[in-house]
């Protein structure tokens, strides 16, 4: 059993069904990917995995726990965390600052945005989130307002801030969309980084094969709301109905 554990999920919109029978198992400190064409259900998909959308019929455990109906501030408390298509950060404030924000809910179990300037006061949250960022290489940019950041340190700035919470599952929504190849293959190294120095899964979303088949131990192939196949990235290279659910090719 996984530490992530969807069993025969179906979601419907209207006449849409964007979700049948999804079984999914996550095994504990992997990278598994869930890829799948435009309209494949991938969305639907991850915003049920974080309690956003409960399915029609199905259920969604974290560590034996159902997710379905939580408050996002539970989900994080669970211990998962998700990164956002758009980096979500900040950016009227400086990059310290953002660091610290996680820090200081994660101690007081949430967080008030007037309650800053006390964090700030704080040594030992401004000594942690400075210790962080030094991990990230944006020591450097501490003190600049964070939306003056690059798209690559913005998304690298929300990955840090996502780690201060402690998570023991990391869900990523197409975390290089927008990015240039420099950036794209930062990001890798990062997560690379992230998943040799702690314990910790992560589930990523995302179109680029090449960020796909750098990370992923294992792969759940979506097309039509309808899981395909999955494997390991070596098995899922050129499998017949992959090739078919992408391009229109027939086995």
């Amino acid at each position: 059993m996984g530490i992530l554990e969807v069993k025969n999920v179906n979601k419907r919109f209207g006449g849409l069904q964007a979700l049948g029978d999804v079984n999914l198992s996550v095994a504990e400190n992997t990278c598994h990917a869930i890829i799948g064409p435009n309209g494949a259900g991938k969305s639907t998909l991850l915003n049920c995995l974080i309690g956003k959308l409960i399915p029609d019929t199905g259920s969604v455990m974290f560590d034996g726990q159902s997710v379905l109906g939580r408050k996002p501030y539970q989900i994080n408390q669970m211990g998962i965390s998700r990164v956002f298509q758009t980096p979500e950060i900040f950016g009227d404030l400086s990059v310290l600052e953002n660091m610290m924000i996680p820090i200081f809910a994660r101690r007081d179990g949430a967080f008030r945005m007037h309650a800053l300037g006390q964090a700030t006061r704080e040594k030992d949250i401004v000594e942690q989130a400075e210790d962080m960022l030094e991990s990230l290489n944006l020591a450097d940019a501490r003190h600049d307002h964070a939306a003056a950041m690059s798209r690559g340190n913005k998304r690298r700035l929300e990955i840090g801030m996502c780690l201060a919470q402690n998570p023991r599952l990391l869900l990523l929504d197409e975390p290089t969309a927008g990015m240039a190849r420099a950036d794209t293959n930062n990001t890798i190294d990062l997560l690379k980084q992230i998943k040799d120095e702690r314990d910790i899964t992560i589930c990523i979303i995302e179109h680029d094969m090449h960020v796909v088949f750098s990370l992923a131990e294992r792969i759940t192939v979506l097309a039509q709301g309808t899981p395909l196949v999955e494997d390991t990235p070596d098995k899922i290279k050129g499998h017949p109905k992959v090739r078919e659910a992408y391009l229109g090719e027939s086995a």
